[in-house]
């Protein structure tokens, strides 16, 4: 019970700062950090997926209310929910037919290597849908790209400080 109630309000928490704080970032005119991810990367992967999913919905949802995107974030955070089984099971390598109850992507349990791919793999997916559905065109392929790249790094940078800032080692060692 305690980890559902250390999820939903790692969550809340996750999502008033990106509405507050991170919304409002925006790095050499392009780069803005989407915190919230992390909340999203941290999810226990035995929930079941159509939970997932719906969790994945709810904070795309809320951010789109808040930053006026008519759906962007909604769409790639469902996207990035739905393609996340499969990423954890490439990077799982030998237990690619199932997740282990104590299989949490996070520090302690996982090794660096291991998060910095999951959270750059996932956000690269998450950023490369919701430029794309921003902008809706290919005729500043170039700026796009270097906005994708940009938020991808950036969003990575920060999860990752985020992430092992707050890193508790001795709860992850019970």
């Amino acid at each position: 019970m305690n980890n559902v109630i250390s999820n939903i309000l790692r969550f809340l928490i996750m999502l008033i700062v990106q509405i507050v704080i991170c919304q409002h970032v925006c790095l050499f005119g392009y780069m803005t950090p989407a915190l919230y991810l992390l909340a999203l990367f941290l999810l226990p992967l035995e929930l079941p997926l159509s939970l997932q999913y719906l969790i994945g919905f709810a904070s795309g949802f809320v951010v789109d209310a808040f930053a006026h995107t008519l759906g962007v974030s909604t769409f790639a955070c469902t996207l990035m929910m739905f393609v996340r089984p499969f990423i954890v099971r490439f990077l799982n390598g030998a237990n690619i037919n199932r997740f282990e109850s104590i299989d949490r992507p996070e520090p302690g349990v996982k090794d660096f290597r291991w998060i910095l791919l999951y959270t750059l793999i996932l956000t690269a997916i998450y950023q490369v849908v919701s430029v794309l559905l921003e902008t809706m065109t290919f005729k500043n392929f170039g700026h796009t790209f270097l906005v994708m790249i940009g938020n991808t790094v950036f969003t990575v940078f920060v999860v990752l400080c985020v992430e092992y800032i707050f890193y508790n080692k001795v709860r992850n060692e019970s």
